[in-house]
């Protein structure tokens, strides 16, 4: 399949945190030809090796991106048959109201209801309800009924299909599926060092799979692939957006775990514009990814960061441009077969 029938095989899959393996088997798939080792550590997170193609620069990197997306779990199942659940990861209590789910391991289908409008007075019309108030109903008849078919444990994923709106791209998860189809084209390329992609578990937990990894892998240098937030539409007064769809790979220079290395986005960006390939700056400063818990292991790791912008994420639909999704490949393409020539100035200029 070709990159972006990967994105659609990898958004259209189930993979809430903690329940990622149907993601990781469409990865192995993907990837099983291109690389020469394959295996899943203890916590879940799967881990390729893939050997220098020639003469080894003597460098080991690693490239990571999440498997997992934000979802939710069934904590309980009412006499009326209707499932309590709770969030897993950060999830805008606004956005779910009567949304489609799918609900264990046989995707159940299932509606987030609420009270009609007609039933609910001034004050709760005006506020936004709590996640714990509302409930799933897959139509059962009862409790009984509903342990038929789910239990209390149960991971629930908004019911999304991928298709093409205009120019973009619609889909669930490409925080991070489109860090993941990225990863996974890149590892059709050889490269002069010892290359390890690491496709990483709970990462909207905590950064939880990517601390593991990290210690595991020990790398010298470290990229992280996301998808990260787009948030360009129009606004009375603000004229920075913390990215834009269709304006290429977001390089980020800072966020609320990490503060990439400078010598590796001098890399990116002089790589950009080296090969014609169009490039932003995210420029919010909040969030985190995998890069929060990479850098910091072992004796600290060089780290930079490269996202797909998408609108909407942590959302059931959100949008990217196959544009800046095929931009970001070719930046983290071309940029990994500069980095052994730029390595050792890199050296040269680490921090003291």
């Amino acid at each position: 399949m070709d990159s972006l029938e990967l994105l659609q095989a990898l958004s259209d899959a189930p993979g809430v945190s903690g329940n990622e393996a149907a993601v990781r088997k469409i990865i192995r798939e993907a990837i099983q030809d291109h690389v020469d080792e394959i295996r899943v550590d203890s916590l879940g997170n799967l881990i390729a090796r893939k050997r220098p193609a020639s003469s080894s620069a003597g460098l080991r990197v690693m490239v990571a991106a999440h498997m997992d997306e934000v979802g939710f779990m069934v904590v309980g199942i009412g006499s009326d048959g209707l499932l309590k659940f709770r969030s897993v990861g950060g999830i805008d209590a606004r956005i779910v109201l009567s949304k489609t789910v799918r609900v264990g391991e046989d995707g159940v289908p299932g509606v987030i209801g609420i009270k009609p409008i007609h039933l609910t007075d001034y004050a709760e019309i005006n506020s936004v309800p709590k996640i714990e108030d509302l409930v799933i109903d897959i139509g059962a008849r009862g409790q009984e009924d509903a342990k038929k078919s789910v239990k209390a444990g149960d991971w629930a994923y908004f019911d999304t299909h991928f298709s093409h709106i205009g120019d973009l791209v619609k889909g669930k998860a490409f925080d991070d599926r489109a860090g993941c189809a990225v990863l996974a084209e890149i590892l059709k390329e050889d490269y002069p060092f010892e290359l390890y992609a690491a496709f990483t578990v709970q990462e909207e937990l905590g950064l939880r799979g990517a601390r593991v990894a990290a210690y595991d892998i020990n790398p010298d240098v470290a990229f992280v692939l996301e998808g990260t937030i787009a948030d360009d539409l129009p606004k009375d007064k603000d004229t920075s957006p913390t990215t834009e769809v269709g304006k290429g790979p977001a390089i980020t220079f800072m966020d609320r775990s990490v503060i990439p290395d400078r010598r590796l986005i001098r890399l990116l960006v002089e790589t950009a514009e080296a090969n014609g390939i169009p490039y932003q700056f995210r420029r919010a400063l909040g969030g985190g990814t995998d890069a929060g818990r990479i850098h910091l292991a072992r004796e600290g790791i060089p780290s930079a960061v490269v996202s797909v912008p998408c609108r909407y994420i942590h959302s059931p639909a959100a949008l990217l441009s196959p544009e800046d999704f095929n931009h970001t490949i070719q930046l983290m393409t071309h940029a990994l077969k500069r980095l052994p020539d730029v390595w050792s100035d890199m050296e040269e200029k680490r921090p003291r």
